[in-house]
């Protein structure tokens, strides 16, 4: 029981040159991603024991693609054959998935015709230890949101340690149903929970002390992440850890917060950034990792964090990073 399952709609994303006026006159590169098989691909990346769940069509664009993540040493033996359809986003490149801007075609995709009762669950976690999700793919159809109902059930009756990114956007959630109508009740199952201040106050109904992060201090932020923290262990009792991220025009930090214990990490500039997508997914990947290893809190921090920047400097949704990079930029600081 040692492995790690990562569940969730894999999207293709055409990144187009952020040029309006061509954008259907140039040749776009497609990108492998989604927010869970981002972090499957950093935990494979980092020699952690990693398999992927998400539904695909049976065609051979479904085949060539699952070719490609069995070579980063995923277990992908529970992908769930149905549908039509893979979803797909359009984001001009450099951009931000939280921008107006993107585009997602998602409607009808395999993994928003899934239904409860179509996975084993019993069966599919017997030899896992550890269950992430995302609040992402919990915004895409009330059958999906059922379905991992059903996962997280199972795997809290099982002991698995469950971790979700409250990764919120405000361009989803179009099948009826609020956030805070889905969400507290999935994340009532969960002992790690990964976000920030207005992601919390937008999908759990946690007021952020301050409205946004323009013209405040560190100290500031931190104070508001504390009192945040502070009603999260309130309201939902399983959760052991939380961390916030604090994504600033050219600076990058985390608090990370276990029991009593609190901790910042390293902070960190930021010039040039080639690709904002996945960066999120990266930090909850070294968030994860960390956790898994029973590394010190600072230790974690500092690791999640660095591995979050990293990626900003990498082209594509998942993250190519070595350990010994990440180190790296852990004492370059």
């Amino acid at each position: 029981m040692n492995k790690i399952l990562c569940f969730g709609e894999i999207l293709l994303r055409y990144s187009p040159l952020p040029d309006e006026e061509s954008f259907v006159q140039q040749t776009i590169p497609v990108y492998v991603g989604g927010a869970e098989l981002n972090v499957a691909m950093a935990l494979a990346n980092w020699h952690l024991p990693v398999a992927y769940c998400t539904a695909m069509p049976d065609n051979f664009l479904s085949q060539s693609i699952k070719k490609y993540i069995r070579q980063k040493n995923i277990d992908i033996s529970d992908i769930h054959s149905s549908g039509n359809r893979i979803g797909v986003y359009y984001l001009a490149q450099g951009n931000d998935v939280k921008n107006e801007a993107v585009v997602f075609d998602r409607v009808n995709s395999s993994f928003a015709a899934i239904k409860p009762g179509m996975i084993n669950w019993q069966e599919m976690l017997k030899e896992v230890r550890w269950f992430h999700f995302s609040a992402i793919a919990a915004s895409l159809t009330l059958n999906a949101t059922a379905v991992y109902k059903e996962a997280l059930e199972t795997a809290d009756a099982m002991g698995i340690t469950i971790s979700v990114d409250l990764n919120y956007r405000a361009n989803l959630w179009k099948y009826g149903k609020k956030p805070l109508e889905v969400m507290p009740e999935l994340v009532k199952y969960c002992d790690v929970i990964m976000g920030n201040l207005w992601a919390v106050e937008s999908l759990l109904d946690i007021a952020s002390p301050i409205k946004n992060s323009s013209g405040k201090t560190n100290e500031e932020l931190k104070m508001a992440a504390v009192e945040s923290m502070l009603q999260i262990h309130r309201q939902y009792p399983k959760v052991s850890t939380m961390a916030y991220t604090f994504r600033l025009e050219n600076n990058y930090w985390a608090m990370v917060q276990q029991g009593n214990e609190q901790c910042i990490s390293k902070h960190h500039e930021i010039q040039n950034v080639v690709d904002k997508v996945g960066s999120g997914d990266c930090f909850m990947a070294g968030l994860i990792y960390g956790l898994y290893h029973q590394h010190s809190l600072q230790q974690i921090a500092d690791y999640a964090a660095a591995a979050a920047v990293g990626k900003l400097y990498e082209k594509g949704d998942s993250t190519s990073q070595t350990i010994e990079q990440i180190n790296k930029n852990m004492t370059n600081q």
